[in-house]
């Protein structure tokens, strides 16, 4: 059985993990915090030890338990800071980011970094935050390949 049938809501911890993520995108000088703390506090505790219960009812060890805590905690760290830092936020911003790069790109240089603008980045629809779910769902099935 996958680690989806194990869990007592299917999307439990994606569900985690997405409300972690928006919680500290409109907290980011939180993570500087969250980990430096010698006592956290009683939310951060019941996170991790709800992660914890998660996995360890979904039969991880107790190491890969913990090294799932780990990849987990600093994939959304990561995001959350790149998404803070990244000089765009709405579907126009991207477009205009992009379109400008574009501009002064080589492309016989750089055609990957050019194919991946003209040919994603630009396309209809795209949106970068969809990347967020990706990432976890690309974590997720690696950490259930090695539960097994």
């Amino acid at each position: 059985m996958s680690l989806y049938h194990h869990v007592p809501n299917k999307d439990a911890i994606r569900a985690r993990a997405s409300s972690a993520r928006a919680v500290l995108a409109q907290h980011t000088w939180a993570l500087g915090l969250i980990d430096s703390r010698r006592n956290p506090g009683p939310a951060t505790l019941r996170h991790h030890d709800a992660i914890l219960g998660v996995l360890r009812e979904a039969g991880f060890t107790l190491p890969m338990a913990a090294h799932a805590v780990s990849l987990i905690d600093s994939y959304i760290a990561g995001f959350v800071l790149q998404e803070a830092n990244l000089p765009m936020t709405t579907a126009d911003d991207v477009e205009e980011v992009a379109g400008g790069i574009l501009e002064h790109l080589p492309a016989d240089e750089l055609p990957y970094l050019t194919e991946m603008i003209v040919d994603h980045v630009l396309r209809p629809g795209y949106d970068h935050t969809s990347e967020f779910s990706y990432g976890l769902d690309l974590i997720l099935d690696a950490l259930e390949a090695r539960r097994r």
